[in-house]
């Protein structure tokens, strides 16, 4: 926006004074008007710059609260991964445990299963020591010889 330079006329002793006035007064208008754009310009960066500080402190709020939130999901995250691990180590040891107990059970049943094993081989050994023993007394044995029952017959006739 350039302004057009005026032309005065020129009168005796200078120029015509009411053209000066008119554009003097023309130029305070204009200044006046600019200045009033230039309070009003300033007002709005003073209030966009408050709106920009505002902005500001809370974008650092935010980041703020961002970084919290990591922090606080990192340690979240960490304290979960030691629970797991507890958990695991603490069912390790409980299987370890269970599978000792397992194997001394089963220790002890093959125990008791030899022992009665054993006794299973002395008893049947025993059984059959004394089974061949009654087989040689059975054998051995001798029914005595049946009276001839004809003499029998013979004291019944007499009794009748």
């Amino acid at each position: 926006m350039t302004a057009q330079r005026p032309s005065f006329r020129v009168m005796k002793n200078g120029y015509d004074r009411f053209a000066v006035e008119d554009a003097i007064e023309n130029y305070a208008a204009q200044v006046e008007q600019l200045e009033r754009r230039v309070e009003l310009y300033q007002e709005k960066l003073t209030d966009t710059m408050r709106e920009l500080e505002t902005q500001k402190a809370a974008y650092q709020q935010l980041l703020a609260q961002d970084a919290a939130r990591r922090e606080a999901a990192d340690n979240i995250a960490r304290l979960s991964l030691r629970e797991a691990n507890d958990i695991i180590n603490t069912a390790n040891k409980n299987a370890d445990l269970i599978i000792k107990e397992a194997l001394a059970s089963a220790r002890g049943i093959l125990e008791d299963l030899s022992a009665l094993y054993d006794e299973a081989g002395s008893v049947k050994a025993e059984a059959s020591e004394q089974l061949n023993k009654l087989l040689d007394d059975l054998h051995e044995f001798r029914l005595p010889d049946m009276p001839d029952l004809q003499w029998l017959k013979e004291a019944e006739d007499k009794l009748r």
